[in-house]
């Protein structure tokens, strides 16, 4: 399979293609009117093939025989049996006779020729229906994996002409400035214009705790910005970007083939002519061992024998089945770089991985709080009003502390870039943040906090170290 670079345009996610309901025209979706065109040949056959049979089995119209009966049959046949014609036609013009489309034009065509016609037509009829199920399954399969490719950026905000305009990330040049609003995804790889940022870079690392950045600091596609309006500096092209390789990595997952599908893809294509051979031994040799030989008996067994031979099963079962692992995993959010690596995850014995996000669903909660010469109550009072002046996730989980915080209240409220909050909260001073913050503050860190590998948000009230809450 030749892998192809991914075009934003054509991952188009399935909200897009709705319309309204009061748009005047049909409102059958686009599968729907595909799906049923394309079982369609297949029940025509089928119908065609019944109602044959039944006139055959109950001599319901005397003159249903000869040129009518075959032109009946042919009928039947051709919805069903013309594209596996035209499969294997365009194999041989590319050098490669014996498949499966080759076998299945030889039997059911010998079947019309030994005056066989409903079972021509049943054999394709039932290939047909075998093809069909298998395109349905990898299309479940497609399906689930471009549910990955939700992470793909719709549209970027670039500067131009002095004004900010929408166009496709496709459509950015190297150098250019973007916009990127809170909420939104970022396009394109860059460099950070703004003096911070806070991104959740969950979709490109799987961390779910946000990641706060200062200017120049590298920026990817696929993270979303959290707080403040940013402004990024295109680095990449979209087609070179960290998110166009992950895209690119779903895309083309099941080109990357195992070892067992590179096996059985060799082993087709020398055990297809031996039977192919085979079958001409069986219509042949016997003339030289039998007595009573009539060659059309044995020219049906060889097609017998070329239908229950036919490889498709063991061709298209394998590849299908990895196909549908990758598609499965893709379901649930797990990116296999190809269907070698499912063969590689049975010889696993040990997983070594992120608990949050991976293991636990990477919402944040309060796991404990440790305040010193403060009562828990009053300490989280001055904690929780400077955290509702903050957008950043963590402030969001130690909001969802119960207590009453009506009569404290923050103000003068400074964020420092990488370190946390500053402000007055009830005539005190309050600090909250990291280890860097109190440090730059001049306050006394206990040495027990150095040993927490939970995220930590140290808290000091007046200049003096109050308590801390972890995180997880």
């Amino acid at each position: 399979m030749k892998k192809k670079k991914v075009n934003l345009r054509d991952l188009k996610p399935d909200s897009e293609a709705q319309h309204s309901h009061d748009d005047g025209h049909n409102h059958s979706s686009p599968d729907e009117i595909f799906n049923f065109r394309t079982y369609l040949p297949s029940i025509f056959s089928l119908v065609m093939l019944i109602a044959g049979i039944a006139i055959d089995y109950f001599d319901a119209f005397p003159h249903f025989s000869g040129w009518i009966r075959i032109l009946w049959y042919v009928i039947a046949y051709i919805p069903v049996g013309f594209p596996v014609m035209k499969e294997g036609w365009g194999s041989i013009k590319k050098g490669d006779f014996f498949t499966e489309f080759f076998l299945m034009s030889i039997a059911t065509i010998g079947a019309f020729i030994i005056g066989e016609y409903p079972e021509g037509v049943a054999v394709m009829l039932f290939y047909a229906v075998g093809e069909l199920f298998q395109n349905a399954a990898v299309k479940r399969a497609r399906g689930n994996i471009k549910a990955l490719l939700d992470v793909r950026p719709k549209e970027a905000n670039v500067l131009r002409d002095g004004d900010y305009k929408s166009v496709s990330p496709e459509d950015v040049n190297i150098g250019e400035k973007i916009q990127i609003r809170v909420g939104e995804k970022i396009p394109l790889d860059g460099l950070l214009l703004s003096e911070k940022a806070s991104l959740n870079t969950a979709a490109l690392t799987g961390e779910s705790k946000p990641d706060s950045i200062l200017k120049d600091a590298k920026v990817y596609a696929g993270s979303i910005n959290l707080e403040s309006v940013i402004e990024v500096e295109v680095t990449n092209k979209f087609e070179d970007s960290s998110i166009a390789r992950i895209l690119d990595l779903v895309q083309n997952a099941t080109a990357r083939k195992s070892k067992t599908e590179l096996f059985i893809r060799q082993f087709a294509r020398i055990y297809t002519p031996i039977v192919v051979f085979l079958a001409i031994g069986v219509t042949f040799l016997p003339y030289f061992f039998v007595d009573d030989y009539v060659f059309r008996d044995w020219l049906y067994r060889a097609l017998i024998f070329l239908v229950i031979s036919c490889p498709c099963a063991l061709v298209i079962s394998i590849p299908l089945g990895y196909f549908g692992g990758l598609g499965a995993a893709s379901k649930n959010g797990i990116l296999f770089k190809g269907a070698s690596f499912l063969d590689a995850m049975t010889k696993i014995n040990t997983l070594v991985m992120d608990k949050t996000g991976t293991v636990t669903k990477g919402v944040f909660k309060i796991k404990e709080i440790k305040a010193i010469g403060w009562e828990e109550p009053e300490f989280m009072k001055y904690l929780t009003a400077m955290e509702e002046k903050s957008t950043h996730p963590i402030a969001k989980a130690i909001m969802e502390y119960k207590g009453d915080n009506d009569d404290y209240h923050a103000r003068e409220v400074f964020e420092i870039a990488g370190k946390g909050l500053k402000g007055v909260v009830n005539g005190r001073a309050v600090l909250i943040g990291n280890k860097a913050l109190m440090i730059a503050n001049a306050i006394d860190v206990p040495t027990e906090t150095e040993s927490i590998v939970e995220s930590i948000v140290l808290v000091a009230i007046d200049n003096k170290f109050a308590g801390y809450v972890l995180i997880a």
